[in-house]
């Protein structure tokens, strides 16, 4: 079997060259993250172009080459589907090049279209210009090439340097930020009801202490904030001196709604309309 592997990856038409020119020795961790992020997006744009061969989204290294660190990397489906036209080969690969070049440049020049948009595209594009970033002088060339008539041609090719994987790494750890900032909804004049009160203030947009429960958002307590000074005095006063135990009353309220992985994971109160009693059952 893997003698067979071995005479179809000499005979593959397509290679996918990976080319790594540092000033400095690369760390082993940031070297081997490049192959993994490239696997990945590799795996994702077949899965999305060619479902049919999806299952075949990986990579066999065929020869590292010395001076610049140099990879020949031949697709899988070269190697177990041979039966799949060699045209179709080289245009497969050659199209994931040039995505693979439309994806980091829109990261290099912040821009939104072609660009990764979930975590793990977020993740994965790191590893790939972590190696780049860290180096003074480096660049990083990805490459579509065959062979024929029994000479190397490169079809389509992406290169970036050391200062454009900074300009990429900042673009990403920003946007991650902002995949894990917290959402927040508005939603206005619902039922609120206290599950735990607590006597103390609480700083603007702190955590106070108390839990609450809005049955049309959710039907679990949440913890509660305050957006406002005044829905802050209005609630505190029915929690410290109202007559009635705070959790025989409900509040008609407006409420931002923090919403982390599309779940509520606080209340933070910007206005009480009204106070309401509630029939014990």
């Amino acid at each position: 079997m893997i003698s067979s592997y071995l005479g179809l990856m000499r005979e593959s038409p397509v290679h996918l060259t990976y080319i790594l020119e540092t000033k400095e020795p690369v760390e082993l961790g940031d070297f081997v993250a490049q192959f993994v992020a490239i696997g990945n997006e590799f795996e994702r744009f077949v899965k999305e172009q060619h479902k049919d061969l999806a299952g075949d989204a990986s990579f066999f290294v065929k020869e590292v080459r010395k001076g610049s660190t140099i990879v020949d990397m031949i697709p899988a489906m070269a190697v177990v589907a041979p039966f799949i036209a060699n045209a179709d080969q080289v245009m497969i690969v050659e199209d994931f090049v040039r995505r693979w070049g439309r994806r980091l440049s829109a990261l290099i020049n912040d821009q939104i279209k072609d660009a990764p948009t979930t975590p793990q595209e977020f993740k994965d594009f790191s590893k790939a210009v972590t190696a780049i970033a860290r180096d003074p002088k480096a660049t990083s060339r990805l490459e579509a090439a065959v062979f024929e008539d029994g000479k190397r041609k490169v079809r389509y090719s992406f290169e970036f340097t050391t200062s454009e994987a900074r300009a990429a790494e900042k673009v990403i750890e920003h946007r991650q930020h902002e995949l894990e900032k917290p959402a927040q909804d508005l939603h206005e004049r619902v039922l609120m009801v206290f599950t735990r009160s607590d006597v103390h203030s609480a700083s603007l947009g702190k955590p106070s202490g108390e839990k609450v429960m809005i049955e049309e958002i959710s039907d679990k307590s949440i913890s509660l904030t305050y957006g406002s000074d005044l829905a802050e005095r209005k609630l505190k006063h029915e929690i410290r001196e109202a007559d009635e135990n705070v959790y025989k009353k409900g509040f008609i309220v407006d409420v931002h709604t923090k919403v982390v992985r599309g779940k509520p994971v606080a209340y933070a109160v910007t206005h009480v309309h009204d106070v309401i009693d509630i029939e014990e059952n």
